[in-house]
């Protein structure tokens, strides 16, 4: 899922540095370094979620609806820029090949992106993502669960047992340094 919210956010700046470190849990500052490298399947994953009828391809409407899912409006204009950068190969659509390498090209996760994500799924901004959070953002992905399954999602990040996830255990669970 974080790599379909970092996906709105993309932007040419990201893919001209070239990161050498990794990030402290506890740094919340953006250096533009990374704080985990998804898997090729994990990038796969997120490609299947945007190509929504399974044709291999990424088109602007496509792109325009799964964004609008995670509540970003976006213009005409800036779905445009956007595939001026992950179009690599100038046909109008984003296939598996130009998303690998536009995510290659970022060099992972960073802080931002899951600061970004941690805002989009915390819908009332109360700072914790709750299990309807969780079920309202699932919904939106069109994804089929049931608000005990997100009550189950949550409880397995939960690692201060609050009942909610905060931005420590949140961060967490992106960077694969808690066992779901």
């Amino acid at each position: 899922m974080l790599m379909i919210l970092k996906w709105y956010n993309i932007s040419t700046s990201k893919f001209l540095r070239k990161p050498t470190l990794t990030f402290s849990l506890r740094d919340r500052q953006d250096s533009g370094l990374p704080v985990c490298q998804p898997s090729k399947d994990e990038i796969k994953r997120v490609f299947d979620k945007f190509d929504s009828n399974r044709d291999g391809k990424i088109s602007p409407g496509e792109y325009k609806a799964i964004l609008k899912a995670l509540g970003k409006e976006t213009t005409t204009r800036e779905i445009a820029k956007i595939f001026e950068v992950a179009d690599l190969d100038g046909d109008g659509f984003i296939d598996f090949k130009d998303f690998l390498e536009v995510h290659k090209r970022g060099g992972g996760v960073k802080t931002v992106d899951i600061l970004g994500a941690f805002q989009i799924c915390d819908s009332d901004g109360d700072g914790k993502i709750s299990a309807e959070d969780v079920f309202a953002l699932q919904r939106r992905l069109g994804e089929k669960c049931s608000l005990q399954d997100c009550q189950k999602m949550v409880k397995a990040v939960d690692t201060n047992k609050d009942g909610v996830i905060d931005m420590d255990e949140f961060m967490a669970m992106m960077t694969g340094t808690v066992k779901l």
